[in-house]
This record gives C-alpha cells, sequence and structure tokens, in this order.
C-alpha cells in the first residue's frame, strides 16, 4: 500500500513538473512573440505618407453599460446611422460573446454585412501604424484591443480608434469608459502590445501565452 501510494505521489510530481514545464515553455514563446513585434517605429515619422493628419467624424464616445465589446459594436452602429446598442446585443445572447478577439470579430460581420472586418493580431508596430492609418484614410474607426487603465485597474479592453496625427505624434481613440483619449504614438504602441501592463496577473499572462488573448491586433473594416 505505501509502495503504491508512493508510486501515485511520484506520477503527481512528475506531472506537476511536466505542467511547469510546459507552461514556461510557453511563456517563453509569449516573450520571443512580442519582442518580434516591437520594432522600431522611428522612421513613420520621416515617411510622407504619413505627412497628413487622418480623422473620422461622427464618432460619439459613450460609457460602456454591459462591455467594451458590445459598447464598440454600440459606437460603430451609431456611426454608421443603426440603433444597434449593448442592451439589445446582451438581450439577443443573455451573456457577453465577444470576449475574444476572434469572436468579437465574427460578430462585426453578422452586424454590419455591409462591411468587412478582418482580425490582424501581432502586427509589428510599423505594420500597425500602417494598417491603421490606411483604414482610417478610408474614413472608417477602428476597433482595435489595448491595456486601459478603469480607475488604478489595468483591464483588457476594446476601443475605436478614430484620429491619427503621426507629425505632431498623436493618437485619437474613443474609448468606452466613456472619454476620448488623446495620446502620443508611443504610449498608444506600449498599450497595443500591452508592455504597458506592468505586474500583468499570471493567468492573464497564460492567457495570452495559450492564445486566448493577443497583443498588436487591431479589426480593419472596410
Amino acid at each position: 500500500m505505501k509502495k503504491a501510494i508512493r508510486i501515485i505521489g511520484i506520477i503527481f510530481l512528475v506531472l506537476i513538473g511536466l505542467a511547469l514545464a510546459a507552461a514556461a515553455g510557453l511563456l517563453i514563446r509569449l516573450k520571443i512573440r512580442t519582442g518580434r513585434i516591437l520594432t522600431d517605429h522611428s522612421s513613420i515619422f520621416e515617411n510622407e505618407k504619413y505627412k497628413e493628419p487622418v480623422y473620422v467624424d461622427g464618432v460619439e464616445v459613450i460609457t460602456l453599460d454591459v462591455s467594451c465589446g458590445y459598447a464598440c459594436i454600440e459606437m460603430f452602429s451609431a456611426w454608421t446611422g443603426g440603433d444597434l446598442t449593448e442592451e439589445k446585443l446582451y438581450e439577443e445572447y443573455g451573456r457577453v460573446v465577444t470576449s475574444t478577439g476572434g469572436r468579437f470579430c465574427e460578430k462585426m460581420n453578422k452586424r454590419f454585412p455591409g462591411y468587412t472586418t478582418t482580425m490582424h493580431k501581432y502586427l509589428t508596430n510599423t505594420e500597425l501604424i500602417d494598417v491603421l492609418y490606411d483604414n482610417l484614410a478610408a474614413g472608417i474607426p477602428i476597433p482595435f484591443e489595448w491595456a486601459a487603465k478603469y480607475g488604478d485597474e489595468w483591464t483588457l479592453h476594446y476601443s475605436l480608434l478614430t484620429g491619427m496625427d503621426i507629425p505632431n505624434n498623436k493618437v485619437t481613440a474613443a474609448n468606452p469608459y466613456g472619454y476620448v483619449e488623446e495620446i502620443s504614438i508611443d504610449e498608444f504602441l506600449q498599450r497595443t502590445s500591452f508592455e504597458a501592463w506592468e505586474n500583468m496577473p499570471l493567468y492573464l499572462k497564460m492567457a495570452f501565452a495559450i492564445g486566448v488573448f493577443e497583443k498588436n491586433t487591431v479589426f480593419t473594416v472596410r
């Protein structure tokens, strides 16, 4: 009996060791992947393509009542002249179904069939800026994922990008926490890469590591 218990104990320890090793491997992979997207973006300030500021008018900021994903869909709907609201979405689904980027993209395509929403994830900094600039130049606001503070607490958050003035180092976003944010490009990239979120809880790091959430992720709408 004692021998059997000892064997079970050894197996248990081995399994724990394997799980820890797997988790460590995933976190190392995430670190490498994050490093690849944090490219030097200083060239954008000298690029003639970006010399003209691009802004989308008519986006009304709301204060979320249900979820940031639903709130962004509501803001986009209002911008298109629609009347879709967070409450209508929650009433229909009975829960929040836009917590992950893939599901958010799916709902954008369902709710706005006149547009095609495409999810782009783990873009390099320069790729991210280029994609955002082109979509804004086409006159359409862009949903995106980033780290945002609610009070003193960091959160994973959706917002709508409405403007970019690269020569003046400014990005403008409609944040459904109820306000418009104007921040520098450096801060913007720190937050889309989630590098701004110091001391992120381990469970969230693991969620990024296994692909539940993504960094430098935007949703082009054309």
